[in-house]
C-alpha cells in the first residue's frame, strides 16, 4: 500500500509539471526565447543526463530502428503541446491535445490490429463531439481549428497518441533506450522544427544568454527531468488504468492555474465540450482496466 501512494504521488507530480509548464514557457518566451528553444535546450539537458545514466542505451536503435518512428512522435508531441500553450488559450489547447480517444481508434487498428468495437466507436463520437463543441465558437460558421494554437494542440495530441501506442508496440526494446528516443525526439524535433519556423519567420533566434531566462530554463528543466522519473517510478508500480485516470489530473491542474492567472477561459461551452472529452477520456481507461 505505501508503494502505491508513493506511486499515486509521483504521477500526480507529473501531471502537475506538465498542467502548469505553460507558465515557464510564457516566461521564457517574455525574455525572447521562443517555445520550441526553450523545449529544445529542456530536453537536451534531460538527454544529457540520461547518456551519463545509461551511456550504452544508443545501442538499442542498432537493433531496433523503428524506435526512430519513437524519435518522431514523442518529439512532435513536445512541438505541438509546448508552442500551443504558450500562444493559445491554456484551457482550450489542453482539452483539444487530450483528444486521445479518438485518435486511438483510429491509430489502434493499423498498427495494432485492434479493430473498433462498439465501445471505442462511441468513445470516439464522445470525444469528437467535444472537439466540435470546443471549435464552434459564435464567431465562427464552422467548427475547425481557428488558430495556430488550436492546429498545434491538435498535431501534438494525434503525436500523443500514437507515442502511446508506439510504447505498447515496442515494449518488448530495451526501456532505457525507450526513454533515450522520448528525450532524443524532444531535442532534435524541438531543434529542427525552431531552426525550419526560423527560415519562414515563425520563430525568433535565441537570444544571447541571460540568467534572467537562463535560470529559468534550468529550473525547467529540472523539473521536466524529475516529471519523467516520477512518471517512470509511478506507471511501473500501478496498474495502466490507473495510471491514465491520475494523468488525466493535467487537465485539472492546467485549467485551473491559467484561470487563475487570467490566461484561461471556462466558458460554458468549453466547459461542456471539454467534459464530452473527458468523458471519452474516463471511459477509455476504465474499458483498459476490465482487459
Amino acid at each position: 500500500m505505501p508503494n502505491k501512494a508513493i506511486a499515486a504521488a509521483a504521477l500526480t507530480l507529473n501531471a502537475f509539471v506538465w498542467g502548469v509548464s505553460w507558465w515557464p514557457f510564457r516566461a521564457l518566451q517574455d525574455h525572447g526565447l521562443h517555445p520550441l528553444w526553450s523545449t529544445a535546450l529542456i530536453y537536451i539537458f534531460g538527454l544529457v543526463c540520461l547518456w551519463f545514466w545509461k551511456p550504452k542505451a544508443w545501442r538499442g536503435f542498432l537493433q531496433h530502428p523503428q524506435l526512430w518512428w519513437l524519435v518522431l512522435a514523442a518529439g512532435l508531441t513536445n512541438v505541438g503541446f509546448n508552442w500551443a500553450v504558450t500562444v493559445g488559450d491554456v484551457v482550450r489547447v489542453v482539452l483539444l491535445f487530450y483528444l486521445m480517444p479518438a485518435w486511438v481508434v483510429l491509430l489502434a487498428w493499423p498498427l495494432l490490429g485492434e479493430k473498433p468495437t462498439q465501445g471505442s466507436m462511441l468513445r470516439l463520437v464522445l470525444a469528437l463531439a467535444g472537439v466540435v463543441i470546443v471549435l464552434k465558437t459564435p464567431e465562427s460558421p464552422w467548427p475547425v481549428p481557428e488558430s495556430l494554437a488550436d492546429w498545434l494542440a491538435l498535431m501534438g495530441g494525434f503525436c500523443f497518441a500514437l507515442t502511446n501506442i508506439l510504447l505498447r508496440k515496442l515494449n518488448h526494446t530495451p526501456s532505457e533506450t525507450r526513454m533515450l528516443s522520448m528525450f532524443g525526439g524532444g531535442a532534435v524535433m524541438a531543434a529542427l522544427a525552431a531552426g525550419i519556423g526560423m527560415n519562414a519567420g515563425l520563430v525568433t533566434a535565441p537570444p544571447a544568454p541571460q540568467w534572467a531566462w537562463a535560470g529559468l530554463a534550468l529550473f525547467i528543466s529540472l523539473a521536466f527531468l524529475v516529471g519523467n522519473l516520477a512518471l517512470q517510478y509511478g506507471a511501473a508500480h500501478l496498474s495502466a488504468s490507473a495510471t491514465s485516470l491520475i494523468m488525466l489530473s493535467e487537465v485539472v491542474f492546467a485549467s485551473v492555474s491559467s484561470v487563475v492567472l487570467g490566461t484561461g477561459e471556462l466558458s460554458t461551452r468549453t466547459l461542456l465540450g471539454g467534459g464530452l472529452i473527458l468523458l471519452a477520456s474516463l471511459l477509455s481507461v476504465v474499458t483498459f482496466g476490465k482487459r
